[in-house]
């Protein structure tokens, strides 16, 4: 029996990277799956966002693994466009056990830059709400919610780095940041009726993300027009072990953990997924 069989999972950006590593992930162990991704691009995003074509192949991937899944096209920016879709889901499921708040996008160089603020901080900060307040209502005891932060929420970077000099940049920061705080007091309130609330926090994660132009850019801001060879040498800084990233199932691996009655007791936590990279930060800046 799987570590979360008979569970329906809940995960938002579900169509690539780590949503869809996080849905297998939990399909693998038993969990049915409603998955949701915009797919279309956002115009201040400086990479392509997901397609349906990969949303259905989210969906292939779960169903050769006999699980049943339901997908929907729902941007979490709009609440009423996440509520309809997981409540689809669940009339076809039957329930819901686990929320995985995975969507999110960075901002790096976006223009207009106030608007990359609030793609940015309307896709991480008010898609994780509206990803929780949409499955809320139907949460029962034993349910876990899983947001995904970064270890960006964790370290000051802007002020050091990046003093003022690209909005959407600061507002990935800032989004998790706040996403933070926002599932710390979720989970408060929610320990009195058996409801946990975690935060995942990568560091550089191998997905469509970090290998990206304004990605390359933001780590080599000395070079005009950089590579990912050029860019992965720098990635190391990150990370106290000697990795340039990590990869999404070392991600999903931990989700898992949150999903299942291993974590029962584990709430208002910030688990670091990061090889060392809060650590390296730490000794560095105090």
């Amino acid at each position: 029996m799987g570590r979360v069989a008979g569970k329906v999972a809940f995960v938002t950006g579900a169509a690539r990277g780590q949503g869809r590593s996080h849905a297998l992930r939990l399909a693998e162990e038993g969990a049915d799956i409603i998955a949701i991704d915009i797919c279309e691009d956002i115009s201040t995003i400086g990479y392509p966002m997901a397609s349906r074509e990969d949303l259905d192949e989210t969906a292939r991937l779960i169903e050769k693994l006999d699980r049943r899944v339901v997908t929907a096209v729902a941007d979490v920016r709009e609440f009423a466009q996440v509520k309809e879709a997981l409540e689809r889901g669940i009339s076809e499921l039957g329930k819901v056990d686990i929320v995985v708040a995975q969507a999110g996008v960075a901002g790096m160089k976006g223009e207009p830059q106030t608007q990359a603020w609030a793609d940015v901080v309307n896709t991480n900060l008010v898609g994780t709400m509206n990803a929780v307040h949409a499955a809320l209502p139907h949460l029962a005891e034993g349910a876990s919610i899983i947001a995904t932060g970064s270890t960006a929420a964790l370290m000051d970077t802007a002020k050091v780095d990046n003093p003022g000099k690209d909005l959407g940049g600061v507002a990935y920061m800032f989004s998790k940041r706040a996403l933070s705080q926002f599932i710390h007091e979720l989970a408060t309130h929610l320990a009195p009726r058996g409801i946990r609330a975690n935060v995942v926090h990568p560091t550089n994660c191998n997905t469509d993300m970090l290998k990206s132009e304004p990605m390359y850019r933001s780590f080599r801001p000395d070079l005009e027009n950089p590579t990912l060879a050029d860019a992965e040498p720098v990635f190391y800084i990150q990370q106290a072990m000697p990795v340039p990233w990590i990869e999404p199932s070392d991600i999903s691996n931990m989700v898992l953990f949150l999903a299942s009655e291993e974590s029962r007791y584990v709430t208002g936590m910030q688990m670091r997924v990061d090889a060392g990279g809060y650590l390296k930060w730490y000794d560095y800046h105090v």
